[in-house]
């Protein structure tokens, strides 16, 4: 054969292999409102960077006709890219071959890719559509999925994994996704369970609509399980791209810089009164934060799910900072089961990819209520804990009003190893609430009929000596109350002096988070 004979060869192929399953499933794919996995691909990594790889893998099935139905790929698009001129590794299941299905040759193809990621040292990015396990192969799909799932696991905390699922993503399918560190779903295409709305009426008789049982908004809103929820398929590739400019490419590198124009000096008078004076009225912490961070610009994650806690990304200085706080719009801010796990994998990511700390807090507690206290507040609220003390990256803290009881320690508080720790003039730090401590206290007097006259100087006695934070920064619990507008050359001189922190953390396996 001459060599143009062998180069046609290698051009008919490599053809067939971009076609995926076909022109008529392209077209079907675009009816539903879908790209392809490689027009996918393309609308995320920098124009031309894409390199594919194992192109032409076929499965290796033999039963049920599959031995007649051999396509080049075989459901999976994989290879590497840059974003930013960043390198990336990618997958992207094709839904136009055999719904995207797993099978053992296209597990293997994701499975070199993720190899390969964590050699490098790079992100891994998975774009999500498929039916699910390819029953044909039986149990080489079910162990393509463990492969994977494996991996997840060893790649937790080296290296960052984000998956965008956009389309059908059940069964086995979705605990690859649940792994990884940020979950990205687009309206009205996406789908994710562990057992659709069929197998749920035969066992429940529950009747449940796709959208209604896993759509993006369902776990966006309600379950938690996804990070964001993209308007369309634009949208998805451009909320990765802005996700992966605030991380870094690994564990031992630093997040990335980005030069500002904002004043590292800048001071805001709004921020003297952005909190009210009254104690029980609620404020937007969004827009103290968005005051102090670089050219106002706040990356939120997770923000319509326990909207009580509001996390996040940002940059101070050019530094890419991590925020965790407590939101007095919602629930005054008190921690519940959802807010404590929200905020707990959020500080537990930042911590493994070297991003500082910066708590806002103005919290009255944990949210009583027998739900809360059936559910697991005790064991959910301690993850959060957990996870600020075993933090070692740089943790900054302000508290803006309110730190009560055992929340005030929850939320990064000097006692569990937060390097350094601000308050505002108005803030208020006690174990409860003056009017709640003066009923426990005074109980017996106030009982009494003229107790009742005595109430109200009682609390404002008790507000006078301990609702306030002069006392914890007289102990060294804080390290500077502070005038609100200077809270960012402050944040600002704090990140720079902790810019060669060392901690860490006693050897052992690992510890026992409690889950």
């Amino acid at each position: 054969m001459t060599i143009e004979k062998k180069l046609e060869e290698l051009k008919k192929k490599t053809q067939s292999a971009d076609l995926g399953g076909g022109k008529d499933r392209i077209d079907k794919q675009h009816r539903a409102g879908k790209l392809t996995a490689l027009e996918r691909i393309k609308l995320l990594v920098d124009e031309g960077s894409f390199q594919e790889m194992d192109k032409l893998v076929v499965h290796q099935s033999h039963d049920f006709g599959m031995e007649k139905k051999r396509i080049y790929g075989d459901g999976v698009v994989t290879g590497h890219g840059t974003i930013d001129g960043r390198t990336v590794f990618i997958f992207a299941q094709d839904f136009t071959v055999f719904g995207g299905s797993l099978s053992g040759a296209n597990a293997a193809k994701i499975v070199k890719i993720m190899d390969l990621a964590m050699k490098n040292g790079v992100p891994m990015i998975g774009l999500n559509d498929s039916g699910g396990a390819r029953i044909q192969e039986g149990v080489a799909s079910l162990g393509g999925y463990a492969d994977i799932f494996l991996r997840n696991v060893l790649a937790s905390g080296v290296i960052p994994q984000i998956s965008a699922v956009i389309g059908p993503c059940a069964g086995g399918a979705v605990y690859s996704p649940a792994i990884t560190d940020f979950i990205i779903m687009t309206k009205d295409i996406s789908r994710m369970f562990i057992t659709g709305p069929d197998v749920i009426k035969a066992v429940t008789h529950e009747k449940v609509t796709m959208e209604e049982l896993g759509g993006a908004e369902t776990h966006n809103t309600v379950s938690g399980v996804a990070h964001f929820a993209a308007e369309d398929e634009k949208h998805t590739m451009e909320l990765i791209r802005e996700l992966l400019s605030f991380i870094p490419d690994n564990n031992l590198d630093d997040p990335p810089f980005k030069e500002t124009a904002d004043p590292s000096d800048r001071v805001s008078d709004k921020l003297n009164f952005m909190v009210p004076d009254d104690p029980n009225l609620p404020y937007d912490i969004r827009k103290i934060i968005k005051e102090i961070l670089d050219d106002n610009y706040f990356f939120e994650v997770q923000e319509h799910y326990a909207k009580n806690i509001v996390i996040g990304f940002g940059r101070i200085g050019g530094k890419s900072v991590a925020i965790v706080a407590n939101q007095p719009d919602v629930l005054a801010g008190a921690l519940d089961i959802n807010a404590s796990d929200k905020g707990a994998r959020f500080v537990r990511f930042c911590d493994a990819f070297n991003i500082p700390l910066i708590t806002f807090e103005d919290v009255p507690g944990f949210l009583p209520g027998v739900a809360q206290e059936h559910g697991g507040i005790i064991r959910h609220g301690a993850k959060l804990l957990y996870a600020f003390a075993e933090a070692t990256v740089p943790k900054i803290t302000i508290i803006t009003r309110k730190a009560y009881g055992g929340a005030y320690c929850v939320m990064a508080s000097k006692h569990i190893r937060a390097d350094i720790n601000f308050a505002y003039p108005g803030a208020e730090i006690a174990v409860m609430g003056s009017e709640g401590a003066v009923e426990i206290l005074y109980k017996r007097e106030l009982d009494k009929k003229e107790g009742a006259k005595q109430r109200e100087a009682k609390v404002d006695e008790f507000r006078r000596k301990f609702a306030n934070p002069y006392i914890a920064c007289e102990k060294g619990y804080l390290d500077e109350i502070i005038e609100p507008k200077f809270t960012r050359p402050k944040i600002i001189a704090a990140l720079q002096m902790l810019e060669n922190k060392r901690d860490s953390n006693p050897p052992k396996k690992h510890g026992n988070i409690p889950l």
